[in-house]
Parts: structure tokens; sequence; C-alpha cells
């Protein structure tokens, strides 16, 4: 080891997301010396509170059903969406490698993926799929992570039931429309987590990994049975260059300064930096307050801005992974708001009272026209998801649970929920014009009726429908909302990350001002500027790349030829 280096390794990966972990395996399966960094006191990122699901055009799972795909059908339809300021090149690396990485990923791990009939986010353009692109895990045991079990990033509490216990999509749903039988789904829910008797007596994490907890748990137990390091608490402080090539890093680990070096490369895999106030105020200026953003608090992009002084480039600084959120009080991260939109018998209104979008839109788009379309006098920060008794009982509404009370919900939730016998009440409670509130509602309820939304169109795309109810006909996304008490609850324009940063090559090479390769340097997930641009194809548009780039890193800095 040289004397200038408190710890020398092949490859240095910084961030533990779904990314770095893959990264960090890959390189470990060919044969090198890894040691993975995470500015945390938990590991899995993002990607562990995450839904866990990846977009991969052409994959094996989807072939295995049936399910015709092409790399060039794949290809157009990212180019129409991306921004043009993204290479051909690029997305073509992304379409090209996914298949293989998913093939390697199972082959690899304990992972398992299945291929679902989720629809992208525009089915109507060229190249658009009504399924089978987006790909979610399968459970795994945590036990098999002995103690790192207890330093696995718990899931969102948007993505978990009740907070804290997780499940799967298809529980979801059992419990979102209560069909016959819900009941018996939900009581093997609890049986399951309190049946973990030695886990609740130690801790409320839940060893069943589902969605993200199943993709982060089942990389860090590839690792631990390759003898991987992953050191927890330990920052970034700077990368090493010397003659214009990356050596190391300057990392913080049990209250020292270590200079850490990196035989073959450093790969940056940290997320973006949504919870920064001072890089959002520079890059993201109409969106300056990070408790919206649903990325995790240690999200300040600390490895971008040491990549910017050792030279890089950045690409689209100002684009997020846009999104509507829940901001409740006590509560450091925003909620995401996926499902509700859709459920017939709400709308979103502006401080004016009025409707603007179509609710049930993909969240990114949904999140970029509340800031696109915010306005004196009917502003959308926040805005009012407007419903009635019937969708109070029957679905529920981001944090607000049905079937339970109101005085029963969580402190937050009460603080933030406004209800009134009538719509001009309710009106007053948020501030709005009560002859526009119930002109607006008016509208919507008479088109409502007759399954109709000729102002915004919902419940005409098919990913709208996705998140209907398919028992309320004839339109799943609408009902009239009539039924007193009325209902309202703040939902803001927010985010679930940043997806600009770091400028890649097709081998997620970080590249300097001039367009040269950094030699030692790589980037993958929210650290590398996204190649979808400023768009959001399909569910898992932020995993799949994310995964991908790391996969290709990891193989190009160690030669990998297998």
């Amino acid at each position: 080891m040289s004397a200038d280096w408190d710890k020398q390794v092949d490859v240095l990966v910084i961030g533990s997301g779904a990314g770095g972990l893959l990264a960090g395996l890959v390189a470990a399966n060919n044969r090198t010396d890894v040691l993975i960094v995470e500015k945390a006191g938990e590991w899995g990122g993002s990607s562990a509170t995450s839904g866990g699901g990846i977009w991969i055009p052409c994959s094996d799972q989807a072939k295995a059903l049936g399910r015709e795909d092409s790399a060039e059908e794949a290809f157009t339809y990212v180019r129409k969406l991306s921004s043009p300021n993204v290479p051909d090149s690029h997305i073509r690396a992304f379409i090209d490698n996914a298949p293989e990485m998913l093939r390697w990923v199972t082959a690899n791990t304990i992972i398992n993926y299945e291929s679902l009939p989720y629809p992208d986010y525009h089915v109507e353009e060229p190249g658009g799929k009504d399924g089978y692109r987006t790909h979610m895990p399968t459970p795994i045991d945590g036990r098999l992570l002995g103690d790192d079990m207890a330093t696995l990033r718990s899931a969102s509490p948007a993505a978990s039931l009740f907070g804290y216990i997780n499940w799967q999509f298809t529980e979801t749903y059992a419990l979102l429309f209560r069909p016959p039988g819900w009941t018996k789904a939900l009581a093997k829910i609890l049986v399951r987590y309190y049946g973990d008797v030695g886990q609740r007596l130690r801790s409320a994490k839940d060893r069943y990994l589902t969605l993200g907890n199943a993709l982060a748990g089942g990389l860090r137990l590839a690792l631990k049975q390759r003898g991987v390091e992953l050191w927890l608490d330990s920052p970034l402080t700077e990368l090493v260059q010397e003659n214009g090539r990356v050596t190391g890093a300057i990392i913080r680990h049990k209250g020292r300064t270590l200079r850490i070096g990196a035989r073959k490369g450093v790969v940056l895999a940290a997320g973006g930096f949504e919870q920064s106030a001072t890089l959002r105020a520079k890059y993201v200026p109409l969106q300056p307050n990070p408790v919206r953003s649903g990325g995790q608090t240690g999200n300040t992009g600390d490895s971008i801005v040491a990549a910017l002084a050792a030279g890089a480039a950045t690409r689209n600084m100002h684009s997020t992974w846009s999104a509507p959120v829940f901001s409740v009080p006590g509560e450091t991260r925003g909620r995401l708001s996926t499902i509700e939109r859709a459920l017939p018998g709400c709308i979103i209104v502006n401080q004016a009272g009025k409707r603007y979008l179509n609710e049930a839109a993909s969240y990114h788009i949904v999140g970029q026209q509340m800031v696109a379309l915010d306005a004196p006098g009917a502003g959308t920060t926040p805005s009012w998801v407007i419903f009635d008794h019937r969708f109070r009982h029957k679905y529920p509404m981001g944090p607000l649970l049905p079937l339970l009370p109101d005085w029963a919900q969580a402190a937050g939730v009460r603080a933030s929920l406004k209800k009134a016998p009538t719509i001009a009440g309710l009106a007053a409670r948020i501030g709005v014009d009560a002859a526009t509130l119930a002109a607006t509602l008016d509208r919507f309820n008479n088109n409502a009726a007759k399954g109709e939304d000729p102002d915004f169109n919902r419940g005409a795309a098919v990913y709208d429908r996705m998140y209907g109810d398919a028992g309320h006909q004839p339109n799943p996304c609408l009902a009239p909302i009539v039924e007193a008490p009325f209902y309202a609850f703040p939902i803001y324009p927010g985010d679930i990350g940043t997806n600009g940063g770091l400028v890649t090559d097709d081998v997620a090479r970080v590249l300097d001002t001039a367009g040269n390769p950094i030699p030692g340097l790589y980037a993958a997930g929210n650290n590398a500027a996204t190649m979808m641009g400023e768009s959001y194809p399909g569910a898992g548009a932020t995993l799949g790349p994310a995964l991908t780039f790391g996969y290709v890193a990891a193989r190009h800095l160690t030669g990998a030829n297998d």
C-alpha cells in the first residue's frame, strides 16, 4: 500500500443505493477489492424506500410471457420523450445493456423480478407499450441479512402499511379496493408481521422485505457473501486527483479523516441534491423547499459538488423527478401521491378554486404542471384535493386512512385535513371563493356522472385507468362529489429526487467540461444526469438506469468481458 493512503482498494463506491450496491457487486464478482461507503447511518438509500420497480425494455421476463418488444421501439419511445441535449448513443447504451443487467442480477443474487402489465406513462407515444416493461421484485427473507437487517433503511411511509409494515402490490390493491375476502388479506399481513416475535421484541422494522427493501436487501446479501465491506456514517469530503486522474477520495470514518485509494476507479452513486436548500436555490429556484422532496434527507449533492471540483460537467441541473406530494407536519420528507388522484370522487383545485390538470396523469407530469401552472391569484402551493364522505370512507388520501375516524388519524394528518358540511363552508376553510369552487364542482359532477371529463380527459388514457377503481363505471377515475361532509387536503408540487447531474458517457465515465472522460471517475443513479432527460417514461425509469449504468460502470472499470 502506498504511504499516501490510509487504505487502498481497487474500486471505491460512494453511496449504497441500488446503483452503488450493484456496481460494487459486479466489480467484486470480477475479482477486484471493493469498498462501499455510505454517508448515512443506514444503507439502501432512496432505492430501499422506493417501490423497487425497474423499467427494462426487451427483458427475458417479458419475452417469457409472450410480450413483444424491440430495442428500436424502446429507443423511439424514449428519444421522443427525452431532452434534445441527451445523445442518442446514451439512450441506446441503456436500452442495449438493461436486459443484460437484469439477466446478471437474477443469475447472481437471490433477487427475482417479475414483468408486470403496468403501462408506460405515455402509451400513446410511438414505441409506447401497454405493459411489461416495468418489473417488480418478489419478497425476500430479511433474516438472511443477519445484523445488517438493523441498518437497512426502512420503506417509505407511502410504500408501507401504517408506515412500517412491508407489503406487496397485490396486497395494496386488496386493501385499497376491499373486494370480498379483503379482511383475510389484512389478517395475513398482520399475522406475518406480528408473528415474527423475535424481531418484534427488538424492533418495529419488518423482516419481510418487499419492493425497494427486497432489491436493496438482495444486493447487500450478495455483497456479504463476497466479503465486500460497507462503511456507514462515512461521508465523502473530496475526490483525490493525480495528474488529472481520480485516484481516490477523502472519507470521514469513525471520527477520522481517511485517504482511500482506488486503483481502478471511483463510482459516484450517492443520489441527487434534492435535500440541499443551497443547491435547490441555485438550480431549482421554483421549488426551493427540501421538505417537499421525497428524497432521502442525506441527499445533499456532496458527490456532485466533489466532482465539480474535479472538473466535471453537468446537464439539466434544473430537472427533478417531479411529483405531487403530501407534506405532513412533523415529517421531514414529502409523501409521494401515486394512486389517490386517479380514484373516482376527488379533484385537485388551485387557490382560485379551479381545476387545472388531469389529476390521474403520471406523478411526474402532475408535479411538472403544478409548477408550470402556478400563477398569481391561482397558486398551486398548496393545491387542494377535494373529496366527499363517500370517498373518505372508501379510499385513502395519502396519509389519511379510510374507515379510521378523523380523531384517530395521526396528529399531523388531523392538522392538515379540512372538513365542512357544505361546499361553501369548505371553501371558507381553505380560503377560496365559494362561488368559484361550487361552479367547479357543479361542472365536474355533471360530467363525471356520465363518465366524462371534457376539460382534462381524466380516465381516457390507459395509465389513468390503471389506478382507477375498475369496479366503478362508466369511468373508473370519475365520480361526482356530492355526499356531505366534504373534505380538503393540501397537496404540493414536489419531487422524489433530482435527475440532473454529472454528464457521463455511454460506459458511465464522468466527462469534463471539454467533453472528455475524467480518468478513474464514474457515476450512476441520480449523481448522473439521466438519459431520460426531463421525462419519466414509465414506472421504474429511475432505478432501471441506475442499476444499468452501475452495472456498466463496474464492467468497464474492471475490464470485464464475461
